[in-house]
């Protein structure tokens, strides 16, 4: 095969991988933008954990229906689509707050259709990697840690942007260019992605909610996929807790404006962007239990210890960039062990379902969050974090369900 022939046959995944970049930096920007500016209009902990919220119940919701939605389109057709219809939601947020008109109701009503429409397209592009993989002649382990470095350097890019956005322009106009990221991505997957990718797989005359059930179905079946689910719904409440309230709050009191939550979230991204590169050469060889125990625990716990033990903002950002070294290697492992397990036509099904799953818990989280700071403080609430944390990713170590991690390590070959 030509080198010619190699890069036009890689043209696809490299779009695909491309669109996700863009489309994920502009979320990055959302992510840090609506906390500061529910913080700076309102001044209450509580109403950001209610933003929270609304942020993150269309990611189950989206996840949990979207799934049987993108079999009936195609996984191309429903990324562009869900591109195109969050950019414009997005978009209006600042439209609204510029000309006067963004009451907090309607800001939440905004933020909730934006993650609504913007799940399925996530999944959608999420499910692309297999086949787009396996026409380019990349092993899906190595595609997979590709798809989730770009990920990471999409969350650094776009924080530490939103950072630099927020301390010169604020909140509210930092969100053009989130709109702006979702039209870009669109039209990579409209020019790099051919049309004869991932049609339909929706089988004629089966009912939607019969397609829905079969998603579930086949999750539940799965031991280590229902522990996965468990374990990341449980940790993601934590991460959105303090994504959504505990950082922002703690940003907004050590740096003007609160730019300091982009260095944070940048900090975090940049390292996890060298532990996802690390795992596509070398770690996917490595990937097991104990590796994702260790990874695990060490992504977790210790940015919110460091953040109760009040260090200097250095040091502190130098152990969210080690956190997020660890992290790195946890989404293409557990993406790995799933492109095994799950039949090509039931992925959009089941990666949809669990994207619900592990996303259950986390209006709690962030809602819980707001509501423990107004109680007992930001300190306490810190350390409790920590302290939870902790604990969740210990239990691997227990139990024979997760001995799948380790047989996930055969599966890292193409499909």
């Amino acid at each position: 095969m030509t080198s010619s022939t190699v890069a036009t046959s890689r043209l696809p995944l490299i779009g695909l991988l491309a669109a996700g970049l863009v489309s994920k930096a502009g979320n990055a920007i959302t992510m840090v933008a609506v906390p500061l500016y529910v913080l700076a209009t309102t001044g209450s902990p509580l109403a950001t954990g209610v933003a929270g919220v609304f942020a993150t119940v269309p990611l189950i919701i989206g996840g949990a229906l979207g799934g049987a939605v993108i079999d009936r389109f195609g996984y191309r057709s429903a990324s562009i689509l869900a591109d195109l219809a969050s950019g414009a939601t997005v978009l209006l947020i600042p439209v609204f707050a510029l000309t006067g008109g963004l009451p907090f109701w309607l800001l939440l009503l905004l933020v909730f259709l934006s993650g609504l429409l913007d799940t399925p397209g996530d999944t959608a592009k999420t499910v692309l990697l297999p086949e787009l993989a396996e026409r380019g002649g990349v092993a899906l382990a190595r595609a997979a840690g590709a798809q989730s470095a770009v990920q990471r350097t999409a969350s650094m890019l776009g924080a530490a942007t939103a950072g630099i956005l927020v301390a010169l322009v604020g909140a509210t106009n930092s969100l053009f260019v989130n709109a702006v990221t979702f039209a870009v991505s669109a039209l990579l997957v409209v020019v790099c992605i051919p049309r004869d990718v991932a049609r339909p797989l929706r089988v004629e005359n089966e009912p939607y909610l019969k397609e829905l059930a079969d998603g579930i179905r086949f999750l539940v079946k799965q031991p280590l996929l229902r522990s996965v689910v468990l374990l990341v719904m449980l940790t993601n409440a934590i991460d959105v807790a303090g994504l959504t309230v505990l950082k922002p709050i703690y940003a907004a009191g050590n740096s003007e404006s609160g730019a300091l939550l982009g260095f944070m979230v940048g900090c975090f991204a940049g390292g996890a962007l060298a532990g996802s590169a690390l795992f596509a050469v070398w770690g996917h060889r490595l990937a097991g239990r104990a590796m994702f125990v260790w990874s695990f625990f060490f992504a977790g716990m210790p940015p919110y210890l460091a953040m109760f033990l009040g260090m200097p903002v250095p040091v502190l950002l130098v152990v969210f960039a080690l956190s997020g070294l660890a992290a790195g290697a946890i989404n293409p492992m557990l993406s790995t062990a799933m492109y095994g397990l799950t039949p090509e036509p039931m992925r959009a099904r089941v990666f949809g379902v669990t994207t619900a799953g592990v996303a259950a818990a986390m209006p709690l989280g962030s809602f819980a969050a707001g509501a423990a700071v107004a109680a007992i403080g930001l300190g306490p609430t810190l350390l409790g974090c920590a302290v939870l944390y902790a604990v969740l990713t210990l239990t691997p170590l227990f139990g024979s369900r997760w001995e799948g991690l380790d047989a996930a390590r055969g599966q890292a070959v193409p499909v």
